[in-house]
């Protein structure tokens, strides 16, 4: 992996970004529990992904070093429901190579200043319970608590997993 600085900016749909995003979360979907997804989506279902978010002004990130792509993260809506309309739900996932040299936190942490940036209020984690804790102790690092957990809510990979239900509030710091 590459040791130059990492940057963090939007994806841009007309690059290799949206590949490297489609790369990176087969990863997870194929191999790792830490996703509900059972298929990994193409980089045509990305681009889709990434222009209907856009469309409603909600950050898509990439973290990016040395012209790699080594991360992504966006925010989508929680709910449907107009009443949901200003709190989000993070997604953030890293190239495994990249993980444990602090990527997520500042991928993370400019993921929330966009979508407060944005009008967004609260934001939700949705974290599997995967035996691991990093992802949680990136949300703590980062001012999200623990709200809840769904247990046995997903079947992966033969396994029934639970998820972790973790909020920040956008309107105060952490």
């Amino acid at each position: 992996m590459p040791a130059s600085p990492t940057e963090v900016r939007p994806v841009e749909p007309a690059s290799s970004d949206l590949t490297a995003v489609a790369r990176i979360m087969a990863h997870y979907v194929e191999h790792t529990v830490a996703t509900f997804s059972e298929v990994p989506p193409t980089a045509e279902e990305w681009a889709q992904r990434h222009s209907d978010l856009r469309a409603e002004g909600f950050p898509f990130l990439v973290a990016e070093a040395a012209g790699e792509v080594l991360g992504f993260a966006y925010v989508a809506p929680w709910r449907s429901r107009s009443a949901y309309r200003y709190t989000v739900e993070n997604t953030i996932y890293l190239a495994p190579a990249a993980t444990g040299r602090g990527i997520g936190t500042t991928l993370l942490a400019e993921l929330i200043d966009q979508a407060t940036a944005a009008g967004c209020r609260q934001m939700v984690a949705v974290i599997a319970d995967t035996g691991s804790p990093a992802s949680a102790a990136l949300h703590r690092r980062l001012g999200f608590v623990d709200v809840g957990r769904l247990h046995a809510v997903g079947l992966k990979h033969g396994r029934w997993i639970d998820t972790q239900l973790m909020q920040r509030d956008l309107t105060t710091s952490p």
